[in-house]
């Protein structure tokens, strides 16, 4: 398929779908699911997992946002998630709310 082809898939679908996955679609516009998938670690974390490890912590939304812009390490071993330049804030916290609804 065509380059635009895909595109306007991936806009009809954006345009019919729930919510949620108009935001794993903007997961997947900022290269989040080169390293990460929803339920299975890949490079990273599922993005379940993060969700259940922060699940009632009601800082983490604020903390994530701010690791998926700048990057970070420690928390899930010796892996590095490198900083993302290409996300800014307001999609930080849109992806960040994203992955911790998904328990």
């Amino acid at each position: 398929m065509t380059t635009f082809v895909l595109r306007a898939l991936a806009t009809l679908a954006l345009a019919t779908a729930p919510a949620a996955w108009a935001d794993q679609a903007l997961a997947t516009s900022k290269n989040c699911m080169t390293c990460h998938m929803v339920d299975k670690k890949v490079l990273g974390p599922a993005f379940k997992d993060v969700a259940a490890k922060y699940k009632g912590d009601k800082a983490a939304a604020d903390r994530l946002a701010t690791k998926i812009m700048k990057g970070g390490s420690g928390v899930w071993g010796t892996a590095y998630m490198p900083a993302n330049s290409q996300v800014n804030e307001a999609e930080a916290k849109k992806l960040a709310s994203w992955v911790l609804s998904l328990n």
